[in-house]
């Protein structure tokens, strides 16, 4: 397949920091407002195309399913034909995409003659059943639920982390990828540069996760819970057995023996999966809070060597995909607003820890969209490495 690439500014990067002398608040505000950019750089520009790959999107109808369409459409991602694939529920609905009607199919073992790529966002039972199937037809699968992240020889791919991981797999060949956790992906798109960099011996999390991670119905039950409260009203609370809106509670995994849920396990395991290490000592809090679709990071970095804060920022303002937002002077750091809707992950907070007589610790505060880099922009990265 012949493919036309976009014009591509990585030999020559601009700035993509917010100094606290030269930027004042309209220039802030105009940055938060301007069009999400690809945070690959180089990408590949074609739409449909005749020799392109034919595609399935597996749990088309849900959250992260639209926002597959989102994405395909905003990087002009190269295809032949597409599948809308959903529950017996959804079968028969329309979805628009590239100025083109689609029929929703009903998920079936069928599904899969003569698709290319498949990008899966139906749940982790649904991966496990269909998964294994698609790719024994040929179909290379991207998988975005937690079935084969720690499966052995699945790769598990952030696409600016570790693309070499994906080794020979092309797609139409079979095979299963895996998408890493949202709040990994989110927190090594701003550790692994510094890894990389100095080393990092170290790592302690704290989370702060968006309503997206738990689907549309969470999203739903948190502006329907919002408007009950402020009406007075005795709030829904079919999804968690918490008031979400106006609160916050540790995130609804369940419970582990050693008292860590399995969304904190989750960061801990693919981490050290990722980095390909099991040297990295690395503890994680995970807490809800009433935020629609970004989860924001706090990461505290014991590092292998020395590392200032201007050499921290110089690392990460070169980084793919991240941008920064560290204006000390007017107390202006990331937000989720600022990372929703938008590709790149963003980091500030950048400091020194001051527990520390030495400078081998470093704080930083991190936002990304979940629904987008988490979820489906990861994806969709990792597909564009397929063809």
């Amino acid at each position: 397949m012949q493919l036309q690439l976009q014009p591509c500014s990585c030999q020559s990067p601009s700035p993509r920091h917010l100094t606290s002398s030269s930027l004042r608040s309209a220039a802030l505000e105009q940055r938060r407002r301007r069009p999400s950019r690809p945070a690959n750089k180089c990408v590949v520009r074609a739409g449909k195309t005749a020799d392109g790959p034919t595609v399935a999107i597996v749990g088309v109808s849900g959250a992260v399913g639209k926002e597959f369409l989102r994405v395909l459409t905003e990087r002009n991602f190269p295809y032949k034909d597409m599948k809308m694939l959903a529950s017996a529920r959804s079968a028969g609905k329309q979805v628009d995409f590239d100025g083109q009607h689609y029929t929703v199919e009903e998920l079936n073992e069928q599904s899969f003659k003569g698709v290319d790529i498949a990008l899966f966002s139906a749940g982790g039972s649904i991966s496990k059943k269909f998964g294994p199937l698609a790719a024994d037809q040929g179909t290379t699968v991207v998988d975005n639920s937690s079935a084969f992240r720690m499966t052995e020889g699945v790769p598990l791919i952030i696409p600016e982390v570790n693309p070499e991981d994906i080794g020979s797999l092309k797609a139409g060949q079979g095979g299963i990828i895996a998408n890493p956790n949202c709040s990994t992906i989110i927190a090594l798109m701003a550790a692994t540069p510094i890894h990389k960099a100095v080393g990092i011996k170290r790592m302690v999390i704290s989370t702060y996760q968006a309503a997206s991670g738990a689907g549309q119905a969470a999203m739903d039950e948190l502006e329907l819970q919002t408007r009950e409260v402020l009406e007075g009203k005795q709030p829904t609370t079919q999804i968690f057995p918490f008031q979400y809106a106006f609160n916050l509670f540790s995130h609804n995994s369940p419970m582990g023996p050693n008292g860590y849920n399995e969304e904190e396990m989750k960061m801990v395991k693919e981490t050290k999966k990722i980095w390909k290490t099991e040297d990295v000592a690395i503890t994680a809090t995970c807490i809800r809070v009433p935020i629609m679709r970004a989860h924001a990071e706090s990461l505290n970095l014991e590092l292998a060597s020395d590392l200032s804060e201007s050499k921290a920022k110089e690392i990460l303002s070169s980084a793919a995909g991240v941008s920064l937002i560290d204006d000390r002077e007017h107390n202006r750091f990331p937000t989720p607003l600022d990372a929703s809707n938008n590709d790149d992950v963003y980091v500030g907070r950048i400091r020194r820890d001051i527990s520390r007589q030495d400078e081998c610790g470093l704080d930083l505060f991190v936002c990304g969209d979940q629904i987008k880099k988490g979820a489906a922009l990861n994806a969709v990265q990792i597909a564009e490495l397929l063809l």
